[in-house]
């Protein structure tokens, strides 16, 4: 697998007895992992190109699922469980207008004046916005609100300027 992989989910379970799984998606609508084909596994260590047949939200909008090409039964799609699943970075689409995900994980945050907060460890989605878990000195979630946390952000430099005020750490007593 080349470098230019983005991972996009996971596998996270089974549905029925055809070979289908269901698929913890991060990509924002959820259901966007579904438009994208082929997907590269991680699968026992190992990267491996695999082809959607079919995919399906399920229950409300809740469950996203997806039928592997040559995966026909329960047993075979249950060795997928825990997966990792990329894409190209080629398949997406208007990539020099969007931020994504993995554009975020690893750059270093700052205050306006220069000093450094952290990495961005991961992000978290609440339904809302997503936000920062940046690690350093101490955590710090920052919601991803752009012109009132989130002042710049710059791709290339992997640098994210925010307006944020530090939690003072409790001393003990």
């Amino acid at each position: 697998m080349s470098a230019d992989k983005l991972i996009v989910g996971s596998i996270n379970g089974i549905f029925g007895v055809n070979g289908w799984v269901k698929i913890f998606s991060h990509t924002d609508p959820r259901e966007n992992i579904l438009s994208y084909s082929p997907w590269w596994i991680k699968c026992k260590g190992e990267w491996r190109q695999v082809s959607i047949t079919d995919s399906k939200v399920q229950q409300g909008g809740k469950t996203l699922v997806a039928k592997l090409d040559k995966v026909d039964d329960r047993d075979v799609a249950r060795e997928f469980m825990g997966c990792e699943i990329a894409i190209e970075e080629s398949q997406l689409k208007n990539r020099k207008d969007s931020l994504y995900w993995i554009d975020l994980i690893g750059s270093q945050v700052l205050l306006e004046d220069g000093t450094v907060i952290g990495k961005v460890k991961d992000l978290i989605e609440t339904g809302v916005h997503d936000v920062l878990r940046v690690t350093g000195e101490h955590e710090e979630l920052i919601p991803f609100v752009m012109d009132q946390f989130i002042l710049s952000v710059d791709t290339d430099k992997k640098q994210i300027v925010v307006d944020w005020e530090l939690e003072e750490p409790e001393s003990e007593i």
